[in-house]
């Protein structure tokens, strides 16, 4: 806990810090070309599909619960082993989490995108209302659910050493942010959500591993 209060600002901060901050520009520009050049709408009338809603919409739920019960379960199962390693492992997940929400929630207040409709009528994918709060927090860009999935996976993928649980961890978060992107998300949303998570991910990845 106090490793987790004493980095969470320095993390913050961390996330927008130097070449990382190249890596959110990079985010916004992709978005950029993806909405001028049709891409995202594209994407959007070709995976409007009832089957394909029932295959991916369960990622929605899993994106939903896994940052907050991972970050649970490690705590309970480091402090029942009496492993110190485990212990930090689930405050790092638990900072990661905590600060992909916070960061894609900010986007999410000034840039206001509309979120897709279930069903194909006019081509809204363009449609942002920058502001303050103009859309909420829970819609729009970029995708929270994405955002914190990478956050999450590539904290542990800096963290653990086996190779067969970095695959797993990555493919977990490449799950979560497709099924978004074809159900409640824009292809763009979960683009921009991937690389500002992988950035919170490396960034708490790597205060997380001078201590363990």
């Amino acid at each position: 806990m106090k490793q987790f209060l004493s980095t969470l600002p320095g993390n913050v901060i961390g996330c927008f810090r130097g070449r990382m901050i190249v890596w959110h520009l990079i985010a916004i520009l992709l978005t950029y070309i993806l909405v001028v050049s049709g891409f995202d709408w594209f994407y959007f009338r070709s995976t409007r599909s009832h089957a394909l809603w029932l295959i991916m919409f369960p990622g929605v739920v899993i994106g939903q619960f896994v940052p907050l019960l991972l970050p649970l379960t490690l705590l309970y199962l480091g402090h029942s082993w009496e492993n110190a390693k485990t212990i930090r492992t689930a405050w790092a997940t638990g900072q990661a989490a905590f600060i992909g929400w916070f960061i894609s929630s900010c986007y999410k207040a000034f840039t206001g995108r509309v979120h897709p409709e279930h069903t194909l009528g006019p081509d809204i994918s363009h449609i942002f209302h920058f502001g303050f709060l103009r859309g909420g927090i829970f819609w729009g860009w970029p995708s929270s659910h994405t955002a914190t999935a990478f956050a999450v996976a590539v904290t542990l993928f800096v963290l653990l050493q086996r190779r067969w649980l970095r695959v797993a961890v990555i493919a977990y978060a490449f799950y979560i942010g497709i099924s978004v992107s074809m159900t409640i998300h824009w292809f763009s949303d979960f683009v921009a959500g991937a690389i500002i998570g992988s950035v919170i991910g490396v960034t708490v990845g790597k205060s997380f591993t001078r201590e363990i």
